[in-house]
């Protein structure tokens, strides 16, 4: 059950990022309140998961979870352009994540 709250945590930890982005400093309502409740989700279930994962492999899991998602919706949308060296390097952190999962 850790691991099934982690990454939904970390999908949480991208779309709380990208409202941030999208709220303008807070100006705007409707990404600020996405902002904030996917903010206290991620966190709780971040915090749920800690208590059965060790915390480097939850926070790494939950980071890199997050930081792909991010720039993935950000490519997909149009908001940073898609290049193959990106793609590798996201690659590279799903490797990282799903070796964590595996040498748990």
């Amino acid at each position: 059950m850790s691991w099934f709250v982690l990454v939904l945590s970390g999908v949480l930890e991208a779309a709380w990022a990208t409202a941030l982005g999208k709220s303008e400093g807070f100006s705007r309502l409707g990404p600020s309140v996405v902002f904030f409740s996917a903010l206290a989700a991620s966190m709780a279930g971040l915090a749920y998961a800690m208590r059965g994962l060790p915390v480097g492999t939850a926070y790494a899991v939950w980071v890199g979870i997050g930081a792909v998602l991010t720039v993935v919706y950000a490519m997909a949308t149009g908001g940073e352009p898609l290049s193959v060296v990106k793609v590798l390097f996201l690659l590279m952190i799903v490797a990282g994540v799903v070796g964590l999962k595996l040498s748990h």
